[in-house]
């Protein structure tokens, strides 16, 4: 497309919707959301720039190729998964970690569950921006 107006509102769109996947990641913690709604508004903002832009620029913009993406998250996924396996637990079961625990306080917990989000994150923002890309790319 070759409006400029369109160009324009779409960058600052595509921040505003990466942006709000973010929140939708750590609000989908312990309220609805999480990882899988919040990779496909991520991807969405980089799906509406690539209409807007071109593919090449979408690209240019992700900096990184989506398939690793994907990789990555899988990858983080996984270990999340594994690590309650180390403690004879059975895979996936959630794991807490308590940064600057005191006898008066519990400190800052950390869960397994967060890391799993964060890799499904990962692989559904990644392989829905492959899947797009490719698929303009023939177009």
């Amino acid at each position: 497309m070759n409006s400029i107006i369109l160009r324009v509102g779409t960058k600052y769109l595509c921040g505003i919707l990466v942006l709000f996947s973010l929140y939708m990641l750590i609000r989908g913690h312990n309220e609805p959301g999480g990882g899988f709604i919040g990779g496909l508004i991520g991807s969405t903002g980089f799906v509406l720039f690539a209409l807007a832009c071109g593919t090449a620029d979408a690209r240019n913009a992700l900096k990184v190729m989506p398939q690793n993406i994907a990789m990555a998250g899988l990858g983080i996924a996984l270990l999340a998964g594994i690590y309650a396996a180390l403690f004879g637990d059975a895979l996936f079961t959630g794991q807490w970690l308590f940064i600057n625990e005191t006898p008066e306080d519990k400190g800052i917990p950390i869960s397994t569950v967060l890391f799993f989000d964060i890799g499904v994150y990962l692989v559904v923002f990644g392989s829905i921006l492959s899947i797009v890309f490719a698929m303009e790319e023939e177009i």
